[in-house]
């Protein structure tokens, strides 16, 4: 099973049943079986594109958002986590060790829509203390997968 997930993960799930039953020496069929069950059970939850935005007309912001809370007595961070995801807005939530308890990644079309977000949904959550948002200017790799790889320019320096 963990050979398949490596696969799959370093690959980002584009390569075929037949090269993974290949590169395992496996049947096709035993891969194809292996993977259906890890869809059904959660292991694997889902499959994506990585698309670079910045490429395409498309016009967005995406800002990660440190919250410190106050975690719910008998349900911890659970709850509040549970409201948080819930919004279509939010891309990604981490329960975190450090400085603050949650990090969040939205996305939004404009920074006052990031920002209006922030103090409307966010801030006036009982349990919140505290936000700090900080918003992305570049995306440089994302998901193990690097945006731009600017070749070096391999000229030699002329001096007189």
């Amino acid at each position: 099973m963990n050979e398949i997930l490596n696969i799959l993960d370093k690959e980002h799930s584009e390569i075929s049943y037949s090269k993974i039953a290949h590169m395992l020496g496996i049947e096709e069929d035993a891969v194809a079986k292996k993977i259906r069950d890890m869809e059904k059970s959660h292991v694997i939850v889902g499959y994506k594109a990585i698309i670079n935005w910045d490429k395409t007309d498309r016009e967005y912001v995406t800002a990660l958002i440190e919250l410190r809370i106050t975690p719910q007595r008998g349900e911890g961070f659970d709850k509040v986590a549970e409201r948080i995801y819930k919004y279509p807005q939010v891309k990604s939530l981490y329960l975190m060790s450090g400085a603050y308890d949650l990090a969040i990644t939205i996305e939004g079309k404009t920074m006052k829509e990031v920002a209006l977000f922030v103090a409307e949904k966010l801030a006036p959550m009982d349990s919140v203390i505290s936000t700090a948002t900080h918003f992305v200017l570049r995306k440089y790799k994302d998901e193990g997968i690097i945006y731009e790889d600017n070749e070096k320019d391999t000229r030699e320096v002329i001096t007189l």
